[in-house]
């Protein structure tokens, strides 16, 4: 897609903001989408740890109601900051990326349309790149929203996104802040790869029947929702459980000590506990974000 609608902006200038198009629009996107959500991300964290712990594990609507009721409204949005910066620097990334690189490759070969395959190659690597970079933000928003539930005795009472980081480089290593990073890049490729090359094939299935309508815009963030949830929860349930690891003697090794006890002391079911919270946010996420985004390219990116 040609970024050619940029006639708002000084001639000298086009030239600069074309290439960054894709960036800004990811991240706006996710951004958007992150602030409609972000309650529902709460009660999702709480119900992985509670699965973490043993702990009886709540329905996700039981749990909102009782997170109101206990904590109140303002507590839902606790670390909503941290949540924007990780859109900010994930989110930018991968979307941007995933956009910059399929465009290239049509270029290269004179194509109007990927094949398949080389959509899940740009969503492997864009996914991968952007969770490693917005890593920091992303340990910190889960240190954030699940301090709360810890005994009183041993919480931190984090506080803005950047004194959270900061605290944890001074009190764990600036390496730490990458722990969970594994779980998080290999979660970032699985939802990458079932959101954004789902979302592209499907546009390309639909359009035929339904025509170049936002129903298929819907229809097709949807059907990628189906396909992220699935396929990238027991990842991001392993990296809830080795980011709010606090420094001392963790309860996990790495990754595969964390998926190796999860399934022998609960099963499959143990990844897929917060299933029903999980889908909540994924879904909105996504089908919010995308649409968003198709809005914005729609708007900036046309085709003279």
């Amino acid at each position: 897609m040609d970024c050619s609608s940029l006639e708002f902006l000084p001639p000298a200038v086009r030239p600069i903001v074309k290439p960054c198009l894709p960036f800004i629009i990811g991240g706006t996107s996710g951004c958007v989408a992150t602030m409609c959500i972000q309650p529902i991300d709460m009660v999702k964290v709480r119900i992985q740890l509670a699965a973490a712990a043993g702990q009886i594990q709540p329905s996700p609507i039981a749990l909102f109601r009782h997170m109101v009721k206990t904590e109140g409204i303002r507590k839902m949005y606790k670390g909503l900051d941290a949540a924007c910066m990780r859109q900010l620097l994930y989110t930018t990334t991968r979307l941007g990326l995933f956009r910059t690189l399929g465009d290239s490759l049509k270029q290269q070969q004179g194509i109007q349309t990927l094949p398949f395959y080389q959509k899940c190659l740009a969503g492997l690597f864009a996914g991968a790149v952007g969770a490693f970079i917005g890593n920091p933000a992303d340990l910190a928003l889960v240190r954030m929203q699940s301090d709360h539930s810890l005994p009183l005795d041993q919480r931190k009472n984090y506080g803005g996104i950047f004194s959270t980081i900061v605290r944890i480089s001074r009190e764990e290593g600036v390496t730490s802040l990458w722990k969970g990073a594994s779980p998080t890049i290999i979660r970032a490729m699985a939802l990458n790869v079932s959101m954004l090359s789902t979302y592209d094939q499907s546009k390309e299935l639909l359009k035929p029947y339904i025509g170049n309508t936002w129903a298929v815009a819907i229809i097709s963030s949807g059907l990628s929702a189906l396909f992220a949830t699935a396929t990238s929860l027991p990842f991001d349930y392993v990296k809830t459980c080795l980011q709010k690891q606090n420094n001392g003697v963790p309860q996990y090794s790495g990754v595969r000590d964390c998926f190796v006890r999860s399934y022998r002391e609960g099963g499959i079911r143990r990844f897929y506990g917060s299933y029903g919270a999980y889908y909540m946010r994924v879904a909105p996420h996504i089908v919010i974000t995308l649409i968003v985004r198709e809005y914005l390219e729609s708007l900036l990116m046309r085709q003279p």
